[in-house]
């Protein structure tokens, strides 16, 4: 896609343009690592018990968070566009394809993002203060993971790693930072307790993955549904999704005790949920409908996850 028009052929970047391009409806995927980061501190840390946690500690690190995936959602739209993976003919939502539906210079869009990241590092400063230089090394290996996802010869969205990628960034190392911040102490166990989170947001980006087979193909990107073909996709999303609700099953009941009345109700609460995300084919056409399943079973099973958590803390 040429970039070669002059700024003046095109319209300017609006706030709608904005927002569409922050994409908030996979805010969920910023926002529950926090969220069970906070669960982690009060049930691991006698401080955070105390009343040591600070609610605007934890604004902060919802802020960052937010900006971070607004800003992989702007710059993922932008290489996507730039590249010709997204055209009019195979992107038929106007709001998931801000640039190919606008007249909108794209270096605006690129800019934006830029500004995103800014503004969480800038906010990153009152973290760095309070909890040293941890959470600044965790978040430069998270900005730079974002522009190789998309960007590059080779971006990692390309590849069949793409999907436990940005489950780790996102799932793992959001969750491990924010639990450091919270409680000044680094612990890598924090990572495995991330389990579900990395489940979860790994199966939305599957999601976009295998209901964009064919449309990956053409665009010569080899994704790890691209290499296991349509049918074995489904197979594998299907045991994703079981291994996502065991996972916190198993998590509760081995280091979080007394959270154990909590997973009856998130049982028969997603069971719904669970069963209509299974139930779709995964094609082209049910790629709205299955996005929105995924974010909405990430959003449940998430809440129940942090609440068994919260429950070990009493």
């Amino acid at each position: 896609m040429s970039m070669a028009r002059q700024s003046s052929d095109y319209g300017r970047l609006t706030p709608k343009m904005m927002v569409e391009l922050a994409a908030p409806h996979t805010w969920p995927a910023s926002i529950f690592p926090v969220l069970t980061a906070v669960a982690l501190a009060f049930a691991t840390d006698a401080a955070a018990m105390a009343g040591a946690l600070s609610g605007l500690t934890v604004c902060i690190l919802l802020a960052i968070s937010v900006l971070f995936q607004s800003a992989v959602n702007t710059i993922n739209d932008y290489f996507d566009y730039v590249k010709g993976t997204d055209t009019a003919e195979n992107q038929d939502d106007p709001t998931d394809a801000v640039l190919v539906y606008n007249n909108v210079d794209p270096r605006h869009a690129l800019a934006y993002a830029i500004i995103l990241i800014a503004c969480a590092f800038s906010l990153g400063i009152y973290c760095i203060v309070l909890a040293g230089w941890i959470p600044l090394a965790i978040a430069c290996v998270g900005v730079l993971i974002v522009f190789l996802y998309s960007g590059g010869r080779t971006p990692i969205s390309y590849l069949p790693i793409g999907e436990l990628v940005s489950g780790i960034t996102m799932g793992g190392l959001i969750t491990l930072a924010s639990y450091q911040v919270l409680t000044l102490r680094f612990d890598p166990l924090v990572l495995v307790w991330s389990l579900p989170l990395i489940l979860g947001i790994g199966l939305i980006m599957m999601t976009n993955n295998g209901c964009d087979i064919e449309k990956d193909i053409e665009a010569n990107r080899r994704t790890l549904p691209v290499l296991l073909g349509h049918e074995r996709t489904v197979a594998a999303y299907h045991g994703a999704v079981y291994a996502w609700v065991l996972s916190i099953c198993a998590i509760v009941l081995l280091f979080f005790t007394k959270g154990w009345v909590v997973l009856p109700f998130m049982l028969l609460a997603v069971h719904p949920l669970g069963r209509a995300l299974l139930a779709n084919p995964l094609v082209p056409r049910t790629r709205g409908a299955a996005f929105g399943q995924c974010t909405s079973l990430n959003v449940a099973l998430g809440a129940f996850y942090a609440a068994a958590i919260f429950c070990a803390a009493i």
